[in-house]
């Protein structure tokens, strides 16, 4: 079965949606997402590696760690998630630093 013209996303339900972070101003001035047509080879390439990026953070997570990054849309947030609930903000390293010190 093939993809619906203009559909960048795949057909299987076992990997997760593609996210197309490529944004352009309409006459609004109003941050719109590019369509195929408006993107260029380099935004493409962006678009690609985010792509590669959050595959990859995604197949080794539980569903626990999945339901935390569900809502993220790119890789540096998803990163940016799993970093901050397995090590805890720089408050809580803080703490732990005095706490282990004392």
């Amino acid at each position: 079965m093939s993809a619906p013209p203009g559909n960048w996303e795949g057909q299987s339900i076992a990997r997760p949606p593609l996210f197309n972070a490529t944004t352009k101003k309409n006459a609004e001035v109003m941050d719109v997402p590019k369509t195929r047509a408006d993107c260029t080879a380099e935004d493409l390439k962006k678009w690609e590696k985010n792509v590669k990026a959050k595959k990859w953070l995604v197949c080794g997570l539980v569903p626990d760690e999945y339901s935390r990054i569900q809502s993220c849309t790119t890789a540096k947030e998803i990163w940016d998630t799993l970093q901050v609930s397995h090590e805890g903000t720089p408050q809580v390293k803080r703490s732990r630093e005095t706490l282990l010190y004392s």
